[in-house]
This record gives C-alpha cells, sequence and structure tokens, in this order.
C-alpha cells in the first residue's frame, strides 16, 4: 500500500481495495451498531448510574440529536479537506469518546460523551459512501454500495442482540469499551488504505453550517414532540424556528456553486427522486420497527426474546437480496428494482397488518422474510443511482444527503408509531403497518418515475450518465 498521496481514476487496486473496504465497514458497523445497542441497555444504565429514565433517554437523544446537525456540514467540509481526513477524524473521535462512554460515572458525563461520539459517528456516515465511490471501478459501484448497504442493515439488526449478549456477560460500559480495539484497528488500516480524493478549492460556510445545525437540529426535536403530545406551544415554536432558519439556510445556497445543503445536486431528477425513495422507504422501514415489538407481544403474546428471533428473518432476506439486488442493478434500471422491492416490501408489511389471530411461526417468518427481501431489492439500486448521479466531485454532498434521508425518513417513522399509541393504544400497531405499507407503496411509484425510456435493459447506466450530464460532468 503507497505511502505517498496517489488518485485513481476508476477505483483501488486490489488488495488496497480491499483493505478500504475493511476500514469503511468497521466504522460504519460500529456507528450503525452503537445508536443501536443504548436503547436496549438504557434502563440498566439508568438503574446503575441512579437516574430517572426519563433523563436517560438523553443517552440516546444527544447521539442522534449530533448525528443529524453534523452530517451535511461535515460531508460539505470532506470535499474542501478530503474525505479520509473527515473519516479518520470521526474515526479517532468515535473511539476516543468511546472510552469517554466506558470511564464515565454519571448520567452528565456518560450524555456529553455520547455527544462526542455522535459528532464522531458523523464524521464516519457523512462520507462514508463518498469513500465507497472512489474505492470501486465504475463498473462495479453497485456491488460496492450493496456491500455498504448490508453491513448497516446487519449491524442495526445485530445490535441489539449483542448488547443482550454483552450485558449478560458484563457490565454496561463494556458496550462501549468492545468499540476501542476495533477503532485503533481500523484508525491504522485507513492511514494506509482509504483512497486520495480530488479537493475543492471553495472556503466552508461556517453561516450555512450553523442554518443546517438549527433546521434538522430544532426540526427533528420539534416533530419528535409532536409525536410525544408536547404543548402545541413547545412543537410549533420549534418548528416555526425550524422553518425560517431552512428559508433563509436555502436563499444562501441558491447562488452558491457547491452548496452546503446540495440543492444543485436535488435539480437532478434522478438524485431528487431517488432521495425522496429514500425518506419514504426509510420512514416505513421505521414505522414497521418500532411497532412489530409492541404488535407481537400484546395482540400475540410472544416474549422479547421470541420477538428478536422472529424479526431476525428480515435482515438475513436483506442479507440475501442486497448483494443481488447490486448485480441486478448494473443490467437493469434502478427505478425499476426500486419500484419492484418497495411493491414487495408493501405487500410484507400489509400481510404482517392482517396477520391471522393465532399465527403459527411460519405465518410471521415467512412475512418478515418477504419484508425484507423487498427492502433489500431497493436500496442497493437506490442508493447507487443517488450517489453516481452526483459530479465526483460532490460525491461528499451526496453521501451526506443520503444519510439525512435516511435519518429524517427513520425519525418520522418513529414519531408516528408514538403518535398512533397515544391516540389509538396498542390498535396503533396495526395501524402503524398499515401506514408504513403506505409509505413504501408511495416510494415504489416515485421509483418507478425515474424509469429511463430506453426500456430497463442498461437503464441504470442511462440514468447515472444523464444525471452527470445535467451537471456537467
Amino acid at each position: 500500500m503507497p505511502a505517498t498521496p496517489v488518485s485513481y481514476p476508476d477505483g483501488l487496486p486490489v488488495p488496497r481495495r480491499y483493505w478500504s473496504i475493511l476500514t469503511v465497514a468497521l466504522g460504519i458497523i460500529m456507528a450503525v451498531m452503537d445508536g443501536a445497542i443504548a436503547n436496549v441497555a438504557l434502563p440498566t444504565i439508568a438503574e446503575d448510574l441512579h437516574a430517572s429514565p426519563s433523563f436517560s433517554i438523553w443517552i440516546v437523544n444527544g447521539y442522534q440529536l449530533a448525528v443529524v446537525i453534523s452530517l451535511l456540514p461535515l460531508s460539505s467540509l470532506g470535499e474542501i479537506i478530503g474525505y479520509r481526513r473527515v473519516y479518520l477524524a470521526g474515526l479517532a473521535l468515535f473511539t476516543c469518546a468511546s472510552l469517554f462512554c466506558a470511564l464515565s460515572h454519571t448520567l452528565v458525563l456518560l450524555t456529553i460523551a455520547r455527544v462526542i461520539q455522535g459528532f464522531g459517528a458523523a464524521g464516519i456516515m457523512s462520507v462514508n459512501m463518498a469513500l465507497v465511490r472512489f474505492t470501486y471501478p465504475q463498473k462495479i459501484l453497485g456491488r460496492g454500495i450493496s456491500i455498504n448497504a448490508l453491513v448497516v442493515a446487519v449491524a442495526a439488526a445485530v445490535g441489539p442482540t449483542l448488547a443482550s449478549g454483552i450485558l449478560a456477560v458484563g457490565p454496561w460500559p463494556w458496550l462501549f469499551a468492545v468499540n476501542i480495539p476495533f477503532g485503533i484497528a481500523a484508525l491504522f488500516i485507513g492511514r494506509a488504505a482509504l483512497p486520495h480524493t480530488p479537493r475543492m478549492t471553495h472556503a466552508f460556510d461556517w453561516p450555512s453550517a450553523v442554518l443546517s445545525a438549527v433546521v434538522f437540529g430544532v426540526g427533528i426535536t420539534g416533530i419528535d414532540s409532536a409525536g410525544h403530545g408536547e404543548p402545541a406551544l413547545y412543537y410549533m415554536t420549534e418548528l416555526a424556528i425550524a422553518a425560517v432558519a431552512g428559508t433563509t439556510l436555502v436563499r444562501r445556497q441558491l447562488n452558491v456553486p457547491a452548496p452546503l445543503l446540495p440543492i444543485d445536486l436535488m435539480r437532478i431528477p434522478i438524485f431528487a427522486l431517488s432521495i425522496f425513495t429514500s425518506i419514504a422507504s426509510f420512514c416505513a422501514q421505521m414505522l414497521a420497527y418500532t411497532a412489530l415489538p409492541f404488535h407481537l407481544h400484546y395482540r400475540f403474546g410472544y416474549s422479547a426474546v421470541e420477538i428478536g428471533l422472529l424479526i431476525t428473518p428480515w435482515p438475513i432476506a436483506i442479507g440475501f437480496a442486497a448483494p443481488l439486488a447490486g448485480r441486478l442493478v448494473e443490467r437493469y434500471s434502478a427505478g425499476l428494482l426500486g419500484g419492484i422491492g418497495l411493491a414487495l416490501f408493501a405487500a410484507g408489511l400489509l400481510s404482517l397488518a392482517l396477520l391471522p389471530a393465532h399465527p403459527s411461526t411460519a405465518d410471521i417468518v415467512w412475512r418478515m422474510a418477504l419484508s425484507g427481501a423487498g427492502f433489500g431489492l431497493f436500496q442497493s439500486p437506490n442508493n447507487r443511482t443517488l450517489i453516481a448521479a452526483a459530479p465526483r466531485e460532490r460525491s461528499g454532498g451526496a453521501s451526506g444527503m443520503l444519510g439525512t434521508a435516511r435519518l429524517l425518513g427513520q425519525t418520522v417513522g418513529a414519531v408516528l408509531v408514538a403518535f398512533f399509541l397515544a391516540r389509538f393504544g396498542f390498535e396503533g400497531t396495526v395501524i402503524s403497518l398499515f401506514v408504513a405499507a403506505g409509505f413504501a407503496l408511495a416510494g415504489g411509484a416515485l421509483s418507478v418515475l425515474r424509469l429511463a425510456p430506453t426500456g430497463s435493459r442498461g437503464a441504470g447506466n442511462v440514468e447515472v450518465r444523464e444525471g452527470q450530464r445535467m451537471t456537467g460532468e
């Protein structure tokens, strides 16, 4: 592996490519999994630190807010100073914050550490897809993105199970301490293997970064407050602040050549449709993920362990479908594959909402597998088209927008479940699954709008070329 900065026009050579893939995978696994495992440990941590359950929620919320407000600013910074620098800095910060979390002896210190860890995770997630684009040759980029999507899905699904296993044999600080050796290893490998990428020459836009943080931080907090039944004055004020900041941000970005909020990329029809498809699909996924445990427990009486096992076919099906979709997108349109995948996803969600009064294990398993297979068939082609539609020098903006779309969709989905449960009791779980199917169908309709007029075979590349033509790449 070369010690001096060398840029490769079409992906990294083997074996350096494999080391770069490993580095990106390790960082994503830690960032995504750490967001999932804290939920499982909240009661244990609150009890051990003598804290109220309501205050302990900030262990999760602080991490999520830090990620949300810094994704787009860090992706923009990556275009200026290099994606590998932002990624490695995020990885180093995440690893150090993990040690801080493990050593924290009060809830205040742990919450501060989690916020710092969230900023590190944002550094990892904001540019990971940009690094994937520069790691793989263009002809197999779909496979690379499918591997990345698979890693994200498996990490999110395995997180709660891993947390339960760690808590069964050790105290909660171990949940954070396990990150340290993997983070150190990823740093050493990444310094040698991650690709050096072209840099843009404009200065970092600090005012826009602050406005972006206000828009997404205050806006998502307002949505969450509305979903949890907070007084209307609170969440309306928060949403109004976010709206004013958003309007100011958009006006500021209109005449900027490489805007922090990627308005230039949203002018590309394929890119915009892919973003909206992603928001709708992740909203559907989070609606289902949040509602299903309540649905299976209160309607059918399954235990927590049984629920975990019954949901397992979902990520397993993603694991089979995502690599297949990564190969198919090299021959067929992402619009077609996404439309088919989200239709299957909607069918799986509807079948889960319509479970019989006394379902067998097989009744639940095949429905979970159908939902996961549909989501896996959609995700890789959608991400590949979204990233490849942007000019290479704007890969950071595309990567940051992809992460923001995922988090926005997940936040709205979780808030809707809270709203339905508050209004309709445990019947809200069935309503959530029907609404999730509706979002999946809406995402499928948006995906089909991306179909190229030349037909499905090879249309994935037509979509990408069209997006690149419109931006002058």
